[in-house]
């Protein structure tokens, strides 16, 4: 099983990803984070997804997409955090003024799941932030000591899972998510 990791520059690729079920819904394509929130609540339907397609077109794009044998199985969410909605959250401290990447949403299709994607994702990520001159990146997994996390708040990640890959923890956090700690974890790039 040969798994690559790439920008996420072919919007069809991340709508199979994170595109809502439902076409109208004003959830998901992994823009909570990304944009305003007041433009988020208010994007529905088509306006949602063509937001997403516009992201696809920009340098650098939203994140990175997992493929096996040119079928798009992961997403990582990967951006500077400066431009993200993590450099105004309250809950999710600043460690210091580096203008590092934030990588906060995790998603390996059902049927690929187990497979080590999620640990490709995270590498792909990292080397992507690298590409583009990233100090550091940061992730805001739970800290949920080995118990079972909910499959739809799984997505932050575990910090097991960032330990793993290289990162640290570089902060608590005031963000909980399903009753987990969400604690900030940094792996310098520099």
């Amino acid at each position: 099983m040969s798994i690559e990791v790439r920008p996420a520059t072919v919007f069809e690729d991340v709508a199979t990803l994170v595109g809502p079920k439902n076409p109208t819904s004003q959830s998901c394509f992994c823009l909570s984070y990304r944009i305003p929130s007041k433009e988020s609540q208010a994007l529905r339907g088509e306006a949602r997804a063509e937001r997403v397609r516009g992201l696809c077109a920009e340098d650098p794009p939203p994140g990175v997409l997992a493929y096996l044998d040119d079928e798009p199985v992961g997403w990582a969410a990967v951006h500077p955090r400066r431009d993200t909605s993590f450099a105004r959250n309250r809950l999710i401290p600043e460690v210091d003024d580096l203008d590092v990447w934030s990588l906060w949403c995790l998603r390996v299709r059902p049927g690929y799941r187990k497979q080590g994607i999620t640990h490709t994702l995270i590498d792909g990520a990292v080397a992507f932030a690298r590409e583009y001159g990233a100090p550091a990146i940061e992730a805001y997994p739970v800290d949920n000591r080995g118990a079972k996390v909910d499959l739809t708040m799984a997505y932050v990640g575990t910090r097991a899972l960032f330990e793993a890959a290289g990162f640290t923890k570089a902060a608590d956090t005031g963000s909980v998510i399903n009753g987990f700690p969400r604690v900030l974890m940094r792996r310098d790039l520099r």
